[in-house]
């Protein structure tokens, strides 16, 4: 399955709302959030994307991670686009897969065995996509998309992702433990918080 799976890692956003700072910059451990999730990302499918702003304070930062990861990195002119740009590019440069996995580098919760678990689930069934959920059932990520999808992944718009494309079709749910799949750091108080050592 892996032979045939891309793993997208959408890494072209303006952390807007991070007030200058860059979220996939921020540590998680001993690596940035950005490096984690495309050391991950190797470690389940030897094709990994990732897409980063062609241009802007960000580019340079992201491109010096990427280096000597093996993932192929896209730099993205319409990244002012939002998610869609990301995923046009990356539905495109998976043409040949059998899925396209969205892994969200701001996600610092998802473990490779989270990443490994739900690629199974699209493996028994490559024709439906397979989403992580949280512990509670509600839908996360990471998302994987089936082939048949990606000629509508290539016209996207917005900053939405690909939720639409999933409404009304059946999905795969996978629990995942907790709120790993749930869990998303947007601001510079998301990441102080959940940095933060806890109590006592």
């Amino acid at each position: 399955m892996a032979a045939t799976l891309t793993i997208l890692v959408p890494a072209a956003g303006a952390s807007s709302r991070m007030r200058g700072r860059d979220k996939l910059m921020e540590r998680v451990g001993s690596e940035t959030a950005l490096s984690r999730t495309v050391r991950l990302a190797r470690s389940i499918a030897p094709h990994v994307v990732v897409t980063i702003p062609d241009g802007g304070p960000f580019a340079a930062p992201r491109a010096a991670v990427l280096r000597g990861t093996g993932a192929e990195v896209i730099p993205i002119p319409d990244y002012h686009d939002g998610m869609s740009a990301s995923i046009r590019a990356g539905a495109q440069a998976a043409a040949m897969s059998e899925g396209l996995m969205i892994l969200l580098p701001d996600m610092p919760e998802i473990t490779g065995e989270d990443i490994a678990r739900v690629v199974g689930a699209f493996a028994r069934d490559p024709s439906h996509a397979a989403r992580g959920t949280g512990a509670d059932g509600t839908p996360g990520h990471p998302v994987i998309l089936p082939r048949r999808l990606f000629a509508d992944l290539t016209v996207l718009t917005g900053d939405h992702g690909a939720r639409k494309l999933l409404e009304g079709r059946p999905v795969q749910l996978v629990p995942l433990p907790d709120r790993h799949a749930l869990t998303d750091l947007d601001t510079p108080e998301d990441w102080d918080n959940w940095q933060a050592p806890p109590p006592g």
